[in-house]
């Protein structure tokens, strides 16, 4: 990806940040659990005519997150008991202007709704759904829908930070060296919130551990990732993480003998003595309503954002043949814990810098209200013990 887009890129996840309360931690509400909808419904689509299109970055051989999105695909074929020919894939989309021609492409194809999978489609959905109001476009991980004025433009996330908290404490478990790595894709939000809870949740079982991360400025690329991975590993980590959509981080540490957890994937398989566990979203949850009320007529949430207590967010198995003794009881232990609101990833005190050096810091007895207000994540702050490698 471009430079150029990158800035572009990371200036809108500034504006998620400001969008969702940066400044000064949200208000204790109701939070957007179920969305707030939408003023659109139609009259509804019969189930045997409806057609339901995705535009996706990779595709499901990355056995990352593609592979995860087309799981919950599935899923929702299978609830919703629709045909093959109902259903309508692209693959392999850049975040350019290919987006809008898969998109124009998908619309000619007859489909009733469309999903876009990948950040840096937004602006294209948004284009193309101010064109085609009686079709609904769904994109995940953006935060634009809100403020479109658009009626069939809505965005959708889980709250994902919770489950790599919860991985966070495998890895903090188990490293001997008390030094964790992060492969991670690009420096805004999306990705600084993912790894800064893994931090904290490694941190909240083992208070030595610090964590180097390296960006990869690529959501899929397996050669970077092991190379970054690699680099990592040089520097005296031994457990890698990720937010990158390969196996390559896995099999990397497999390969130098020190452990991984993963994401979007259950990466045992890819490397069975590396890989401890991996959070993962069940994609299948959203999809499969948003279709069903294209069938029923009814409205789609503007702003969709579930987590632990709905099965959205999950954790693979842990890996007990290499796990540490204790682990998945801690792990059991946190998740009560975050289910009841007795404790929170983003706990004060706690202070950060973001990438364009705004300081930002959540007093002790307060909590940084993330993916509450916007299904986007928004905490864009490198906390004390998370160093950023050049």
């Amino acid at each position: 990806m471009k430079k150029k887009f990158i800035s572009v890129l990371l200036c809108a996840a500034m504006a998620v940040t400001l969008i969702a309360g940066c400044g000064a931690p949200a208000a204790e509400t109701g939070g957007n659990e179920g969305g707030e909808s939408s003023s659109a419904a139609s009259e509804g689509i019969p189930k045997d005519e409806i057609k339901v299109g995705f535009v996706h970055v990779s595709d499901p051989s990355d056995m990352g997150y593609t592979y995860n999105q087309d799981l919950g695909t599935q899923e929702m074929q299978k609830t919703l008991g629709l045909s093959d020919d109902q259903i309508v894939n692209k693959y392999n989309v850049p975040e350019g202007a290919e987006c809008d021609t898969a998109l124009r492409e998908l619309v000619d194809a007859g489909c009733n709704i469309i999903f876009a999978t990948s950040f840096g489609f937004e602006d294209y959905v948004k284009e193309v759904a101010a064109e085609y109001p009686d079709i609904q476009f769904c994109h995940a991980t953006g935060y634009q829908a809100a403020d479109s004025g658009l009626d069939n433009f809505h965005n959708y996330f889980a709250s994902i930070y919770e489950g790599r908290y919860l991985a966070g404490i495998a890895a903090g478990m188990k490293t001997e060296t008390n030094k964790l790595g992060y492969v991670a894709a690009f420096p805004f939000a999306e990705v600084i919130s993912g790894y800064t809870a893994f931090y904290l949740g490694a941190k909240s079982v083992n208070p030595d551990v610090t964590m180097d991360i390296m960006y990869t400025n690529s959501w899929n690329d397996p050669t970077v990732e092991s190379q970054v991975a690699q680099a990592l590993i040089d520097r005296g980590c031994d457990v890698i993480s990720q937010h990158s959509d390969s196996t390559a981080p896995a099999t990397t540490a497999e390969d130098n003998g020190v452990w991984q957890v993963g994401y979007n994937n259950d990466m045992i398989e890819a490397a069975p003595h590396a890989s401890l566990i991996s959070p993962r979203i069940d994609w299948g949850i959203y999809v499969t309503e948003a279709v069903q009320d294209v069938i029923d007529g009814k409205e789609i949430p503007v702003d969709w954002c579930r987590g632990l207590e709905d099965g959205a967010v999950y954790l693979s198995p842990l890996n007990t043949d290499i796990a540490a003794e204790g682990t998945q009881e801690a792990i059991d232990e946190a998740q009560e814990k975050l289910i009841s609101g007795e404790i929170h990833v983003f706990d004060g005190p706690l202070s950060g810098v973001s990438p364009e050096g705004e300081k930002y810091e959540v007093p002790e007895g307060e909590y940084y209200h993330e993916q509450e207000e916007s299904s986007a994540p928004s905490w864009l702050y490198i906390i004390d013990g998370c160093n950023v490698v050049e």
